[in-house]
């Protein structure tokens, strides 16, 4: 690996870093930063650069786990949350699996097809634009005041449809947390508590997505490339660990709103000057 590669590397870390679990669509800004400026699919090969984006996803992943451990722990029986109580309602494996099951069944029945005909620039711009529309509307028509301000109190049923608003992430653009934040806010979470929820979610399913597409693309694992993974897979987890401690403090102060407008113009600079 090279000083250039490294860089490289140690850009797109930051990028999927930053952009992961923010309502921003990480795609949008991976095809501004890699597709248009770097193109590791010419650097390396078309099937190393998809892999990179798994393992630097991982990193990003890997950051969730570590900020939210007491949280996973709590889910699995293993630690006590400061302020719960045994016979008083908690979040538990329950409300996540049934939040899980529609994007997963989803994921299962369609990936390929979305592969193959959605991924593009063009429908990247349009995920962007209407992720931002639902964004805006969460804010909007939401609540007043949220009644569910804590992720222990999130119902099977709000868990569900929560679960269900997370399907049109599969759409290029729209935004995993874009989509599932602007869901909770709407059936009457705070900010904050959807955010928590959907790093919840987002861990399980995007480590089992990601996982099953390493195995895919194993063989573009060689020696030489490994340094390369390295130093991305470290960027991205090192950055997503400041860009969630930043916006986890920051979403019930400033809601969706800034983040649509940024969508916006984001999917306004990726049309007229990238397509």
């Amino acid at each position: 690996m090279n000083l250039w590669e490294a860089f490289v590397a140690l850009i797109l870390g930051l990028v999927e870093g930053i952009t992961e679990f923010a309502p921003v669509s990480s795609t949008g800004h991976m095809i501004i930063v890699d597709d248009f400026l770097f193109q590791t699919n010419k650097m390396f090969t078309p099937e190393v650069a998809v892999t990179f984006k798994i393992v630097i996803q991982l990193g990003s992943i890997l950051a969730v786990v570590v900020l939210m451990r007491d949280r996973f722990l709590n889910l699995l029986g293993l630690k006590k949350i400061p302020g719960q109580t045994t016979t008083g309602q908690r979040l538990n494996l329950g409300q996540v699996i049934v939040a899980l099951i529609p994007a997963g069944v989803l994921y299962l029945l369609l990936d390929d097809l979305v592969d193959t005909y959605l991924f593009s620039t063009q429908t990247v711009v349009i995920g962007l634009v209407l992720g931002a529309i639902l964004m805006i509307v969460a804010d909007r028509f939401g609540p007043r005041e949220p009644k569910t301000v804590s992720v222990d109190q999130i119902t099977y049923k709000q868990a569900f449809i929560v679960g269900l608003i997370q399907c049109l992430s599969m759409w290029p653009g729209f935004s995993r947390s874009g989509s599932t934040i602007s869901g909770g806010v709407l059936l009457g979470m705070k900010h904050r508590t959807a955010a928590d929820f959907t790093f919840i979610m987002a861990v399980p399913i995007m480590a089992g997505v990601s996982f099953f597409s390493l195995l895919k693309n194993w063989d573009s694992i060689t020696p030489e490339v490994i340094p390369f993974f390295i130093v991305g897979f470290i960027s991205a987890f090192v950055f997503a660990l400041i860009s969630i401690r930043f916006f986890l403090k920051l979403i019930n102060r400033i809601k969706l709103v800034p983040f649509a407008l940024y969508r916006i113009v984001l999917a306004a600079l990726i049309y007229f000057v990238f397509l």
